[in-house]
């Protein structure tokens, strides 16, 4: 893909370093690793030896628990003290261009990932970019009774909301109806 369209950048979805190394060798652009590097050693020192931006989700600590619903007392709190540990770690290891992803659909309850979207502006200190990854979340879905083929509305007002508290990067299916929504964000 890179070679045949140099100018795209592309993001590769991973929590191995290994995959990671490939991909940088073929030409990727930015890292996004679910695990936050806990799902393998390696994920960190090759992020900070390729030099890649690196997109740092929050997540349950395991593989196996990644799923498992929480109980969180204050998700916001526990998102921001996640980053904090983790940033110092990714700091350490000398990656800096790291962009923030709260991990919707993770390890959360509904209750939880409406809160997140309520206090998106509260999310990572405003030091880093945010990524917002809501698109076909089950938690819009599932209470409505819809598919997640049906909750392009719905998706497309949260995104609005996101963005209007500080969110720079919406993660997305529905390309051009996002960008309807990003385009009369800019403009208003």
């Amino acid at each position: 893909i890179k070679r045949e369209f140099p100018e795209i950048l592309i993001s590769l979805d991973t929590f191995l370093s290994e995959t990671v190394q490939f991909g940088f060798d073929e030409g990727i652009d930015i890292v996004n690793d679910i695990s936050g590097g806990q799902f393998d050693e390696n994920m960190l020192d090759v992020v900070a030896k390729t030099r890649l931006p690196y997109v740092l989700m929050h997540i349950n600590q395991s593989y196996q628990e990644m799923h498992h619903k929480e109980n969180f007392q204050d998700i916001t709190l526990a998102v921001n003290q996640y980053f904090s540990k983790k940033m110092k770690a990714l700091r350490e290891k000398g990656i800096h261009d790291v962009i923030l992803d709260p991990g919707f659909g993770f390890g959360k309850t509904v209750a939880d990932q409406i809160k997140m979207i309520d206090e998106v502006q509260y999310l990572g200190f405003g030091e880093n970019p945010l990524l917002i990854g809501i698109s076909r979340k089950s938690f819009i879905y599932k209470p409505l009774g819809k598919s997640p083929l049906d909750i392009t509305e719905e998706t497309q007002k949260l995104h609005l909301k996101v963005l209007k508290q500080g969110a720079k990067i919406l993660r997305v299916h529905d390309v051009a109806e996002a960008k309807k929504t990003v385009d009369f964000y800019l403009s208003s």
